[in-house]
């Protein structure tokens, strides 16, 4: 059996948010640590600049700071455990899963994101983290809808 911690693999879209959410509430009624993954498939850096002002960013640096952003939504309560994020190169549901392993997870957390239409034929996240999981997945219904 796994540590007590919930992985949830997010990317900057409304519906991960809605997925981090809802591992956040599974997190905190059972006592859990939280740690929010996001994936980056390439090193590339780009330079930004205005005037003398230039700044550098990278994929890692990019995916780091919406798996950041994502925690600081989230309103994560002191004193209720921990809260960590991390960024994977590569697939993201190979990242997740990583994570989830690396960390020993008691249960990842994804969103339902493409899982209809041709995206249900293509495969998606969820569909590859619930084959691919050691531990138990949960899978938030992030479009709104009631299939």
């Amino acid at each position: 059996m796994g540590e007590n911690i919930v992985v949830v693999g997010v990317d900057n879209s409304d519906t991960a948010l809605r997925a981090a959410q809802a591992a956040a509430e599974i997190a905190l009624a059972f006592g859990a640590r939280l740690h929010v993954v996001t994936a980056f498939e390439d090193d590339r850096t780009e330079e930004f600049g205005v005037g003398s002002d230039r700044w550098i960013v990278s994929g890692p640096s990019r995916a780091e700071a919406v798996a950041r952003d994502v925690v600081a939504s989230l309103g994560w309560p002191g004193g209720s455990g921990e809260v960590t994020s991390a960024a994977w190169r590569g697939k993201p549901a190979d990242a997740i899963l990583a994570e989830a392993q690396r960390l020993r997870a008691r249960l990842v957390v994804v969103g339902n994101r493409r899982m209809r239409g041709i995206g249900r034929i293509l495969g998606s996240i969820a569909n590859s983290v619930a084959h691919g999981a050691d531990c138990d997945v949960y899978i938030v219904n992030t479009t709104g809808d009631a299939d």
